[in-house]
């Protein structure tokens, strides 16, 4: 599970040193910075998920450092816990006037440090988890426009245009422009199709199942494409993972959406897909597809699940259709991406253990 990046801002050092060294004993990761500008380039470089925030520092105080964050949409939603003087009210009430969303007093005892943090990041899971069910939600009024309003029309454009390619000599130019529609419209059907099958996915149907069997079932279904385009295929799956219970139609289809996906994003002329099973140290069974594609950006890194973004390299609904068959399972899907270099997603599945006693 991907540990939880807390930046400490203090300028103090010895102040910064105990608390990295605490919090990562704790299971966190952390990143530092010692004055309010680099505070700045650091929460643009590495997202925390939250910041303790000294009040005093040279160059930019707290209280502006604060201010900033909480004025920019992308990241206002940061938690954000400052460290004020002891006995000093006022600068109490002008943090939280800025926008921070806890303060401790100095010198603050570590534990309850440690609560504020989880309290707080416990918090944004909430509000992040209610901001995914309001785009599901969203995206089912979407899927019902979709299907209606423009369903219907393609099958006519699409009928009316194979008609009169048909009944064009060969050598009509015109040839060419409705060849061209038919391929649009069959791209369009096809994402509509996606919407369709996401509007109507039912409840799984649940049965034991190997991993390594659906991954080899998937796999055989690509061969084809993946021998055409050239692609090596390199696989590492562990042999003694435990059966899980799954619906296997919908986990070959998330598999085959994550592969088609590293497929269409190989462009380049190192060709690899990996693919790779195994079992986390918290018992989730645990599948990596990586390709040696052209990455994604940083600054679409953190949109890549969300079912209303695309790009010429990844179909969201194809992920958007993976994400719902993890969350149908309990399960969870991530990306991890370096531009120029390729990208790797990786699906979490419960095993029985997790689905008996919940955590």
């Amino acid at each position: 599970m991907d540990k939880k990046k807390v930046l400490i801002v203090d300028d103090n050092i010895d102040t910064v040193e105990l608390l990295r060294k605490r919090l990562r004993v704790d299971g966190y990761d952390t990143s530092e910075a010692y004055d309010g500008e680099e505070a700045l380039k650091k929460v643009d470089e590495c997202r925390p998920d939250l910041i303790v925030l000294d009040i005093m520092m040279p160059k930019m105080d707290g209280f502006e450092v604060c201010r900033r964050l909480k004025g920019d949409e992308e990241t206002r939603y940061i938690p954000i816990i400052m460290l004020t003087a002891k006995g000093d009210v006022d600068s109490t009430v002008k943090g939280l006037d800025v926008g921070g969303d806890d303060y401790l007093a100095k010198p603050f005892d570590y534990k309850e440090l440690l609560a504020r943090i989880r309290s707080l990041l416990s918090m944004k899971e909430e509000r992040e988890k209610l901001v995914q069910e309001e785009k599901s939600e969203a995206l089912e009024k979407m899927m019902d426009q979709v299907a209606h309003e423009i369903r219907n029309p393609l099958v006519s454009i699409g009928g009316f245009a194979r008609r009169i390619h048909e009944s064009l000599s060969e050598d009509d130019p015109n040839k060419r422009y409705l060849e061209l529609i038919i391929q649009n419209v069959a791209t369009l059907e096809k994402m509509i199709k996606k919407l369709i099958e996401l509007k109507t996915m039912v409840a799984c149907y649940l049965e034991s199942a190997d991993i390594n069997d659906l991954i080899n079932v998937t796999i055989e279904k690509f061969r084809p494409t993946i021998d055409k385009n050239h692609i090596e295929l390199k696989t590492n799956l562990r042999s003694d993972l435990p059966s899980i219970h799954v619906d296997k139609g919908q986990i070959e289809t998330a598999l085959s959406n994550l592969v088609e996906n590293a497929i269409e994003a190989m462009r380049n002329k190192k060709r690899i897909l990996k693919i790779e099973s195994r079992l986390s140290d918290d018992g989730y069974i645990e599948i990596a597809v990586s390709d040696t594609g052209v990455g994604i950006p940083k600054d679409k890194l953190k949109d890549i699940l969300n079912p209303f973004f695309t790009s010429k390299i990844h179909a969201g609904l194809g992920l958007t259709y993976a994400v719902k068959i993890m969350q149908a399972h309990r399960g969870t899907i991530s990306v991890e991406s370096q531009l120029g270099k390729g990208s790797t997603f990786t699906i979490r599945l419960p095993t029985k253990r997790h689905l008996t006693h919940p955590s």
